[in-house]
């Protein structure tokens, strides 16, 4: 099949292992899908952190359970990315341990308070939310059917990060204006977490053509910004001023996308950010630090490990 026939056939779930699709649709895919699942890591490597920071048992049992949702999501992931024959997922988790790996521009920012959470676990897993259903009809069978499960669980957080605020926006005076502030610090990084402007996407247009993609980045900023402003000032917190929002002529809402910080988003794109070093070196860390259980489990399979001892 060539690239003219994937576009004239691209649908909602239209194409599986068994097609013989072009090596142009099979690099694209694999590279949307390996940036998903290295987000899905990375983001659960963030919300360890709240774990720590969580002001309660259960909060911590809550947060204990998401991050492990985001681990399996990644997985699931990959596994898709895999059916495309471009890379094994080994060699996905090896890119992204050496830094090679993209990810979302929100988890390039290291975190250090339980005020971060609702701004992970509500906007930013909101707007994943967006993105996420309709990624449910992209035109790779193996990614959308990994999506039904990943959508399912992200209700969830969501539900989770919207508690959190809740809670929080109910506190004392001090506490309202922590979060206020920790928001205004993040409003502009969640509004970039949909990607470059369509002008400056490298990648929409091909995704669009071939059923990647259904819905482009500026569509969901401005979904995004539609459902959750009134969500946000239903909680009391304030919108800042800057990046500037407005009111189209049809009665939804955009953001004056020049506001926004575009050299710094192209930096972590590069994963050249001075968090990125901070995130990208957590995940070798950990990856060296169960690398002898790898080892053990090959040891095994492999018939060299020896016989297992009896303890004394």
């Amino acid at each position: 099949m060539d690239i003219e026939a994937v576009k004239e056939r691209a649908g909602p779930r239209q194409f599986g292992p068994n097609d013989d699709m072009p090596e142009e649709y099979r690099r694209a895919a694999t590279r949307m899908i390996q940036f998903h699942a290295n987000s899905e890591v990375m983001g659960g490597y963030l919300d360890k952190e709240f774990t720590r920071h969580a002001p309660s048992l259960d909060r911590k049992l809550a947060n204990t359970a998401k991050v492990q949702d985001e681990i399996g999501h990644a997985q699931l992931l990959y596994r898709a990315a895999e059916t495309l024959g471009v890379k094994t997922r080994d060699e996905m988790l090896e890119e992204l341990q050496n830094g090679e790996g993209k990810f979302l521009n929100c988890f390039h920012y290291p975190v250090d308070s339980w005020y971060e959470a609702p701004m992970i676990d509500f906007f930013v897993d909101g707007g994943a939310m967006r993105r996420q259903a309709t990624l449910k009809s992209t035109s790779w069978t193996p990614y959308a059917h990994a999506m039904d499960k990943v959508c399912f669980e992200e209700g969830f957080h969501v539900k989770h990060g919207e508690s959190i605020l809740r809670e929080l926006m109910r506190g004392s005076k001090a506490t309202q204006e922590r979060t206020q502030e920790t928001f205004e610090e993040w409003w502009p990084r969640i509004l970039q977490f949909f990607g470059p402007t369509n002008d400056k996407s490298t990648h929409n247009d091909f995704a669009q053509q071939v059923g990647l993609k259904t819905t482009s980045n500026d569509e969901l900023r401005n979904s995004f910004l539609n459902l959750y402003i009134p969500k946000a000032e239903k909680y009391g917190l304030e919108i800042p001023e800057y990046p500037r929002v407005f009111e189209r002529d049809d009665g939804t809402m955009a953001v004056r996308e020049d506001d926004l910080d575009w050299d710094e988003f192209w930096t972590i794109a590069k994963n050249d950010y001075e968090g990125s070093d901070v995130q990208i070196g957590s995940r070798a860390r950990r990856q060296e630090a169960v690398e002898w259980v790898r080892e053990s489990l090959d040891n095994w399979e492999r018939g060299t490990s020896g016989t297992p001892q009896a303890a004394d």
